[in-house]
């Protein structure tokens, strides 16, 4: 509960200082303000079942319950997946190309951007769900998981699998190989302009900013790649719920304290808001 409470206050908070302070106001922040609600909802729709569950003993969820919650995380991680590719590709825009960055990034292309990471994320949520409730499923419906995911889902059906596995491998190369993909291309001629740069206060400034979103790129795609793209002969449940919580919990609870500590902007956007508090108190 403690992760939780910090995830959720955590973002609740990014969320709230991008869209107060009109410094914040580019794409960059818009981008980080989709992926902290990304966040906020992919915790609320694991983590308060998970603990009801371990407070109460009763480790239950209903059928029907279970289809939602796959929908709703299929749909939040292939959204942030998407996100986060394209926003490595906005720094990779804003660093190589400053110049045409407002062209580039204008708020059309940032609002379609966001419409289509979410628009491919909750089809494929959509898709994974309605095919994992379609399979028949045997006596022992014991999912041996700390909440609802496909993988842990379809060793129990009583199906031939392949077909849907294969389905699920090409939706996680998109919405999940791909992306990664972009990142490391966008990073790649990213260093190459970086070490271009003649100012050394620059460089630093540049390396940091990117620094932050490699940090939550590796822990989110790491996490996430290795449950979805290993062969199901390679896969044992121990690992699997252990890895998951990186994606589902720690992720959402790291990116805004990665985003908010080494940056600038949003810590002044934060001391900003505290000496409003302080000055209102006092009147």
């Amino acid at each position: 509960m403690i992760v939780f409470t910090v995830a959720l206050c955590g973002n609740v908070l990014l969320i709230f200082l991008i869209y107060t302070d009109a410094r914040l106001h580019t794409p960059m922040y818009f981008f980080l303000s989709q992926l902290s609600f990304m966040d906020l909802m992919l915790v609320c729709n694991i983590v308060p079942k998970m603990a009801v569950n371990f407070l109460s003993g009763r480790k239950y969820i209903s059928f029907v319950g279970c289809g939602i919650q796959i929908g709703f995380f299929v749909s939040l991680v292939g959204s942030e997946g998407l996100l986060l590719g394209l926003m490595a590709y906005d720094r990779y825009v804003a660093i190589s190309h400053p110049l045409h960055y407002p062209m580039l990034m204008s708020q059309k292309v940032c609002l379609q951007i966001v419409g289509s990471s979410w628009a491919f994320g909750i089809l494929d949520g959509v898709i994974q769900m309605v095919a994992a409730m379609s399979f028949p499923y045997c006596d022992s419906r014991k999912v041996d998981h700390f909440f609802c995911e496909v993988p842990a889902l379809l060793k129990l059906a009583c199906a031939d699998t392949s077909l849907f596995d294969t389905l699920l491998f090409a939706c996680c190369v998109f919405m999940l190989l791909l992306p990664f993909s972009i990142i490391v291309a966008s990073y790649a001629r990213i260093l190459g302009a970086v070490l271009r740069m003649r100012s050394t206060q620059a460089r630093k400034k540049a390396l940091a900013t990117c620094s932050s979103h490699l940090t939550a790129v590796s822990l989110f795609y790491g996490a996430a790649m290795f449950i979805y793209l290993r062969p199901r002969r390679y896969r044992a449940p121990s690992h699997d719920k252990v890895v998951s919580l990186f994606y589902t919990v720690l992720t959402p609870m790291l990116n805004p304290l990665i985003y908010s500590l080494r940056n600038r902007e949003v810590m002044g956007a934060l001391r900003k808001g505290l000496d409003r508090c302080k000055i209102g108190s006092q009147n």
